[in-house]
Order: C-alpha cells, then structure tokens, then sequence
C-alpha cells in the first residue's frame, strides 16, 4: 500500500471514530430525554461516572436510577457544539447543549451545559467513560 493510501485509509478511519464518538454522545442525551434504560446501559460504560457541576459523583448504576425515577428529569437536548479530540489514550469530547432539565426537585430550566467526555473503545464500539458537567 502506498503512503497516500495509508494516509487516506488512517483519515478515514479517525473520521469514522470521530462520528461514532459523537453519535454516542447524542444516543446518551437519548437515553436520558427518553428515560431509555437499555440504550443508556449500551452507551455508558460499566466504569462510567457523571461529575455534577456540584462536585457529586454518580456511577453508572446510580446515574441511570437517577435519570429513571426523575431525579434527573430532561425533556430536551440541543447540541450546540460537538468537539472530538482523539489524542492520548481515550478520547475527549467536549460537548455544548442547551438541556432543558429539572434536576434535584428544582424546576424547569434551559441550562447551558457543558459536558467534558471520555471514552474508549471495545470492540469497535464507543462507550462513555465520565462526563464532567459544567456551565458554559
């Protein structure tokens, strides 16, 4: 194979990671607008931890509970901005919504939520590691 090709194909290959992060990153905004335990559990990696804005660490199986009982109550998700870097061992991604939420027996807000992302690969496919909210 020439180096062109191999150019080529590496490019084509990091694009297709590149969308793949990124769509597990709506399909996780999915399973939480939609109360999708199933689809969470395919997204979220069994090590998986959300870090509130507050410092709280949920894992995996609390987050989930949370998100199903309303504890953590979206209604909506839109993606702003979606930024990928794929250096170092896993992957970042930095990911801006507006989130329509209600969160902790608070009400309804549109919240500017900033959620730092990484993730790994197993066996071709992507799963979230830990997201870092924030405010942006």
């Amino acid at each position: 194979m020439s180096v062109v090709n191999w150019i080529r194909k590496a490019g084509k290959n990091e694009m297709d990671d590149r969308k793949k992060i990124e769509e597990c990153y709506r399909l996780m905004y999915e399973g939480m607008v939609n109360k999708d335990e199933e689809l969470l559990q395919k997204v979220l990696d069994s090590s998986f931890v959300l870090v509130h804005m507050t410092g709280l660490r949920q894992p995996k199986a609390e987050f989930i509970r949370s998100v199903l009982d309303g504890t953590l109550n979206y209604s909506s998700a839109r993606h702003q901005h979606i930024d990928v870097n794929e250096e170092g061992k896993e992957p970042e991604l930095i990911g801006k919504s507006l989130v329509h939420a209600a969160v902790f027996g608070g009400g309804w807000h549109t919240w500017r939520l900033q959620l730092r992302c990484r993730l790994k690969e197993t066996d071709g496919v992507w799963l979230v590691t830990e997201a870092r909210a924030s405010a942006y």
